[in-house]
């Protein structure tokens, strides 16, 4: 694993190089994880997120959290869980459209159809292996969740017509991420010496 790092981290956004590749497995629960952990869950609560995954804050590892804090259909919230190495598995039902939206692209929101109920199998911070099966809101999350460590985002998933909708933001964010990752310049190489000078000096002859 990576040394704990002195910065604290943040919500990272698209196009960030870390969000667009697939997530390495956690290896071990140690002290890095469980301070990632808490970075992203601060992270996930101050942007009032209902989820958020390693990436979305630099780190490419297979972790997620989840947390739904308000219920709309008068059910019980779900607490707050913690997801390492997850895996996805038995999809039920027809996929059914859901507007999403994404901490790390702000201001984009679109349909996306998914199955409305799937199980996950995965470990907890404490090292315990467990398998749920879910439908509706925690369903989706999970999804959603899940394809950040895949490297996939709703831009991946939308239709045609609602990436073009979004296309004035999209070019927003990446002129954003430009700006404040400039491309680091090449050190500079001494040329190779041209082609034919040696045979040249090798056949002189002083007179």
């Amino acid at each position: 694993m990576p040394e704990p790092s002195s910065t604290q981290r943040r919500i990272v956004l698209y196009p960030a190089p870390v969000l667009l590749r697939k997530a390495a497995p956690v290896e071990r629960i140690d002290e890095w994880v469980r301070r990632l952990v808490e970075d992203m869950i601060r992270v996930m609560r101050d942007h009032e997120g209902a989820g958020i995954a390693a990436p979305q804050v630099g780190e490419s590892v297979r972790i997620f959290v989840v947390e739904e804090r308000q219920a709309d259909d008068g059910e019980p919230a779900e607490p707050l869980g913690v997801y390492i190495n997850p895996v996805l598995s038995l999809p039920v039902g027809a996929v059914e459209p859901f507007e999403e939206g994404c901490l790390s692209l702000p201001d984009i929101r679109a349909e996306i159809r998914r199955p409305p109920t799937i199980t996950i199998s995965a470990t907890d911070l404490e090292g315990r292996t467990f398998t749920r099966t879910a439908d509706g809101f925690l369903a989706r999350v999970w999804q959603h969740e899940f394809d950040h460590l895949e490297g996939t985002l709703i831009l991946d998933r939308m239709t045609s017509i609602d990436r073009i909708a979004c296309r004035r933001t999209l070019k927003e964010l990446q002129a954003d991420w430009e700006e404040a990752n400039p491309p680091v310049p090449k050190p500079e190489e001494t040329p190779p010496p041209a082609k034919g000078i040696g045979r040249v000096l090798r056949g002189f002859k002083r007179r």
